[in-house]
């Protein structure tokens, strides 16, 4: 008597696995319908996302376009021009060059204050941590004035920096002192103290601890307070137009030339100049995350 055995659901007709019943048990993840709702916007979240995407588009968006476009519309001469312009191509070489030197100074300086901020207690640390934020509260006009009453013709101390690079320096400290700091404090202050004590019971020294357990952490913050240090210095105007002096080709940072431009109609090469700051602040933020990231992988 022969027997006859039914067939397996999702098998094939000689009781192996069909292709489709295979495919269906081997295909990871949620169902397709699961994934389509998860992927759901409800009335609410799709009403804030358009706002958030109209709020990002007038502030940011639309008027980068528009300094892309002006910047455009006379050609590659236009740029040519400006650019070989001795005066203009000073003014950007030195506003490049201060901003970078001051956010490595603020890369290392700022993170050792935030530093001694979180792991040391002393007297005045309530005060310090109020006076580092004082250049985020003046207005960058009056901190080109306190800076003239300190460094200027009829400073106190005798030292008189205004209208050379080393008063443009000091100015650009002064208004990004806080950036560093502040990103790196809160991430320094969340490290686990017990990690590092477990790596120094198995021998670890203090470089080694330092190298391998504190800069991978803080490295990202780090980047993230030089990049906006970074894009600062290379824009700022207020704090120097009391400092800088503006003398054409030796201390006239491109935001005055761009105000130069302005005021003579020249609206195009203004806008060029805005466009290169804008595109060096871009790459050296791009750069300096693509460094962040590495450091952070081999620590």
């Amino acid at each position: 008597m022969s027997t006859t055995t039914a067939p397996v659901p999702g098998s094939g007709p000689g009781g192996g696995p069909s292709p489709s019943g295979s495919a269906k048990a081997a295909r990871p993840g949620r169902p397709p319908r699961q994934l389509r709702a998860a992927d759901r916007l409800g009335p609410g979240s799709g009403l804030g996302l358009g706002l958030l995407v109209l709020w990002f588009s007038v502030l940011v968006l639309l008027p980068l376009a528009a300094v892309v476009v002006t910047a455009t519309e006379g050609g590659w001469s236009t740029f040519v021009s400006v650019v070989s312009e001795p005066d203009t191509r000073s003014a950007l070489l030195l506003t490049v060059g201060e901003a970078l030197g001051v956010a490595l100074v603020n890369a290392v300086v700022g993170t050792v204050i935030a530093w001694v901020l979180v792991r040391d207690d002393f007297r005045g640390k309530r005060l310090l941590e109020v006076v580092i934020d004082v250049p985020f509260a003046l207005p960058t006009i009056v901190a080109g004035l306190v800076l003239l009453s300190l460094y200027g013709p009829r400073s106190p101390i005798g030292v008189n920096v205004v209208g050379t690079r080393t008063g443009i320096f000091l100015a650009l400290l002064f208004v990004t002192l806080p950036f560093v700091v502040r990103t790196v404090q809160p991430v320094l202050a969340e490290l686990d103290a017990e990690v590092e004590e477990a790596a120094a019971s198995l021998g670890a020294n203090q470089v080694t601890i330092l190298r391998r357990i504190i800069l991978p952490s803080l490295v990202p913050a780090i980047t993230a307070g030089t990049s906006l240090a970074f894009a600062r210095a290379i824009s700022e105007f207020g704090s120097l137009v009391l400092i800088a002096g503006n003398k054409a080709g030796e201390t006239e940072v491109a935001s005055l030339r761009i105000l130069k431009y302005i005021e003579g109609d020249y609206y195009e090469k203004a806008a060029v100049v805005a466009f290169i700051l804008l595109l060096v602040s871009a790459l050296v933020i791009v750069a300096l995350d693509v460094v962040s990231r590495r450091v952070a992988v081999r620590g």
